[in-house]
């Protein structure tokens, strides 16, 4: 599955379609790889040269849960970010049953909409159930422009993740504190490379 499947998956579940048609993967192993669990559907439509097209039917992917996390926001979980791109926060929100959204920082819904255009707005009370203040709840991560990719972090958690002794290690400095316990360990991590 490509990232135009993805978004469109996650845009039929936003929508609560059954499925959109999409031309990604087509006259590509994308249907064979997933082995009958893509459907195709023929247009009802004629095409601009004639015949009826035939597309993949994207089903809806629906989530139980979201989290998302974004630059500002306000108490009510209206949201925008600062950055360039958006991703997909906005469908991973839209398209679960429970949504949860956490912000570098929140601000006043007035000190919100003057902060940002307009659309930089991505995310509206509708789409949240609980919003968050998680300065670099991000990391290691992205969000921008507030922060980048810490790479090093990454590795450490990749390499960590490939163990059972790693990952449990991982998760006893990293995950089974509090926030400031993380914080002051992230810290540490930083400032011994």
């Amino acid at each position: 599955m490509d990232e135009g499947m993805l978004r469109c998956g996650l845009q039929a579940a936003a929508q609560r379609l059954p499925f959109l048609p999409i031309r990604a993967g087509l006259g590509s192993s994308v249907p064979q790889f997933w082995a009958g669990e893509l459907q195709t559907v023929t247009s009802p439509y004629p095409a601009p040269g004639g015949g009826y097209e035939t597309l993949i039917a994207m089903p809806a992917l629906r989530l139980d849960a979201a989290f998302a996390h974004l630059n500002l926001g306000d108490s009510h979980g209206n949201a925008a970010y600062t950055g360039i791109d958006p991703y997909f926060d906005d469908l991973f929100l839209m398209a679960a049953e429970r949504r949860f959204l956490s912000v570098e920082r929140i601000v006043a819904t007035e000190e919100l909409v003057k902060s940002v255009p307009p659309q930089a707005l991505l995310v509206n009370r509708m789409m949240v159930d609980a919003i968050v203040e998680a300065p670099g709840g991000a990391h290691f991560t992205t969000a921008a422009p507030d922060y980048g990719r810490d790479e090093q972090f990454q590795r450490h958690y990749a390499e960590a993740a490939s163990t059972q002794v790693g990952w449990q290690q991982f998760v006893h400095t990293y995950l089974s504190g509090t926030e400031a316990d993380y914080q002051a360990a992230v810290h540490n991590f930083g400032a011994s490379r």
